[in-house]
């Protein structure tokens, strides 16, 4: 692949940078992002993604822009209420960078379908809201191979870690053997969140999604970032691999995407 004027343009600050250059800006060209999730996470992550020149972003989501989104799903326009999310993604990237192909899935990720839909894609961002579709979406992940950079938001409060098992890194069951009961935790619309918060996170999922793609930095995987908003702290834990993880160690009793 070689980049066209139009391409060198658009992309020079990129190709400025000595750790990304022409090559770079050609892998990402190359590359196909799926994210799962076009709201207060999916929101940026698409954004940066598609300025970025990530040539084939898929996006997955089943549900409908509601004016509630719009304090922090900043992709979506009041002019886009009661519209497909993934039609109106599909819209808002074209109008950053015509030139990144944008796959829409109107669908629910399911049991069913996630393998097939995770295995054409390079990298897989989780953008979603709920634990069920969190597990999900790192067992499939876990099968197929794939490096999974998954964010998480709730109030003032936010994480983010990536995962590669296939790479000798801890999954997503190494740090959340199995999810809470749906009383013990709470979702942002009943605790609330400072729209901003879920930007800051979409960004920096955005960061890692792309040095995965370029294969430079210190890759996340085997960390774990904890950012408070209130004091403007953040924290790096370290995650091992559990030896005893159900899903990715030689004990494991997982062999299957199940709901």
């Amino acid at each position: 692949m070689s980049l066209s004027e139009d391409q060198i343009e658009r992309y020079a600050r990129h190709i400025h940078l000595k750790e990304v250059g022409a090559d770079g800006q050609e892998k990402l060209l190359a590359a196909k992002v799926l994210v799962i999730g076009a709201g207060g996470l999916g929101s940026p992550l698409i954004q940066y993604l598609t300025a970025a020149g990530v040539g084939t972003i898929g996006v997955v989501d089943d549900d409908t822009v509601d004016i509630s989104n719009l304090q922090r799903q900043v992709l979506h326009t009041t002019a886009h209420v009661g519209v497909s999310k993934v039609d109106s993604a599909t819209e808002g990237a074209h109008a950053i960078n015509p030139g990144v192909k944008i796959i829409p899935h109107k669908e629910r990720l399911t049991a069913a379908n996630a393998r097939s839909l995770i295995s054409g894609y390079d990298v897989v961002a989780d953008g979603s809201d709920n634990f069920e579709t969190r597990f999900l979406i790192n067992d499939a992940c876990f099968f197929e191979k794939k490096t999974l950079v998954s964010a998480a938001v709730l109030r003032f409060d936010g994480q983010l870690s990536t995962y590669k098992p296939h790479a000798g890194g801890p999954c997503y069951r190494c740090l959340h053997p199995e999810p809470p009961a749906p009383d013990d935790v709470w979702t942002c619309e009943q605790a609330g969140i400072l729209g901003a918060v879920a930007g800051v996170m979409g960004s920096l999922q955005a960061t890692e999604a792309l040095k995965e793609i370029l294969g430079i930095g210190d890759s996340m995987a085997g960390r774990l970032l904890i950012y408070d908003a209130l004091d403007l702290s953040t924290r790096m834990v370290k995650v091992k691999p559990d030896p005893g993880c159900a899903l990715c160690s030689d004990q494991a009793t997982i062999t299957t995407v199940t709901a």
